[in-house]
């Protein structure tokens, strides 16, 4: 077995020890430096320093976590994913910083985005119309510009941040996943995580075939800001795992950005509540790409498009548009205000929505986009 090869099992073997845990490696890799060592230590009578017997003694006698460990690379190779070890070249530097960072990552996908400049965008699930269309625009903004987005795949927020990212031809995004590598969660994003699989990385620290219980998604949340330059907060409540994800990365000493909401709104308390501690207020990509110092000609280029492809629209379209603001507006009101008949308006906001100028919302209203 060559010396790469063994590194990697001895790490997947390390990470597999029942009670361990990604903290608890990171002490032992502190005193010993690699997984190697720490079985070797172990084996002849290493001093617990704390660690309870059981795991003791599983580090004392690696041979059936390694035997395990050749099976999961099996079975990655098997569905076309891979590990990646702190010791790997591919191991992002960003993640290395963190107090915790995980001892393995599960990867499929475009293993190159690791090494990219990431920014990781987390939000409600049960997101509004706003807040989606925030972080789909913002995502946009940041792929046309370089950035790989960074999100954790589920509803909401994140999911509109990814889709924002892979609407831009050779935009990329990275999904963080709080399950196996192989795991679809949740389903209605199946078709979502084939896309990332393909066009961009699939990352988790858990094996594949572990099931997405709830308390994984915590620390899956320390992997998202540790990727990333920084993180962006779409819309969130004041307590939620988006707000403990913009405290990590805090802690971790980066960027963190918040989009504001409506000042009743309880999804945006969280978001409203960073700004108060002194996170970045953001409108639009540009601001986002100015304070990380990278891109905004290119953002420039594509908020000028949606700029121009409003000025292309006919006459009394524009008249329609010009009456439009970005909050609602009743049809009623616009055809009494537009001097244009019922049918008429009904036809150009059609066609104004196909051209995705205008947005329809419930109860018969309308609101501007671009």
């Amino acid at each position: 077995m060559d010396t790469v090869r063994e590194s990697v099992i001895d790490w997947i073997a390390l990470s597999l020890v029942a009670g361990l845990g990604s903290r608890g490696i990171a002490q032992l890799i502190g005193r010993f430096s690699t997984p190697h060592e720490i079985f070797l230590a172990a084996g002849s009578g290493l001093e617990s320093s704390g660690l309870r017997k059981n795991v003791s003694a599983a580090l004392a006698e690696p041979a059936p976590l390694r035997e395990k460990a050749e099976v999961l690379l099996g079975q990655l190779a098997g569905c076309g994913a891979t590990a990646v070890c702190p010791d790997d070249d591919e191991y992002p530097q960003h993640l290395k910083e963190i107090a915790d960072p995980p001892a393995v990552l599960y990867v499929q996908g475009q293993i190159q985005l690791l090494g990219s400049l990431c920014l990781a965008m987390v939000g409600s699930r049960a997101a509004t119309a706003y807040g989606k269309r925030c972080s789909y625009s913002l995502a946009q903004g940041l792929a046309s510009a370089g950035v790989t987005v960074v999100s954790g795949l589920a509803l909401g927020i994140d999911s509109e941040a990814h889709r924002g990212a892979l609407s831009v031809e050779s935009g990329t995004t990275i999904g963080v996943l709080g399950c196996g590598i192989d795991v679809v969660y949740p389903k209605q994003n199946s078709a979502l995580y084939s896309e990332i699989r393909e066009k961009g990385l699939l990352v988790s620290e858990y094996p594949p075939g572990v099931k997405p219980d709830g308390f994984r998604f915590p620390a899956r949340n320390r992997i998202i800001s540790g990727l990333s330059r920084g993180v962006v907060v779409v819309e969130a409540a004041r307590k939620s795992g988006s707000l403990i994800t913009a405290e990590m990365a805090l802690d971790e000493g980066r960027d963190v950005f918040a989009v504001p909401g409506q000042i009743d709104s309880f999804k945006s308390n969280g978001a409203h509540w960073l700004l108060q501690q002194g996170a970045k207020l953001v409108q639009s990509a540009q601001d986002i790409l100015v304070e990380i110092g990278t891109g905004q000609t290119h953002y420039l280029e594509t908020e000028a498009s949606g700029v121009a492809a409003a000025d292309c629209v006919d006459p009394e379209s524009r008249t329609l548009l010009e009456l439009l603001d970005v909050y609602p507006s009743s049809r009623d009101a616009l055809i009494a205000s537009s001097g244009l008949g019922s049918a008429k308006v009904t036809e150009l906001l059609l066609l104004l929505e196909l051209d995705g100028l205008i947005e329809m919302l419930p109860g018969d209203e309308i609101r501007r986009i671009v």
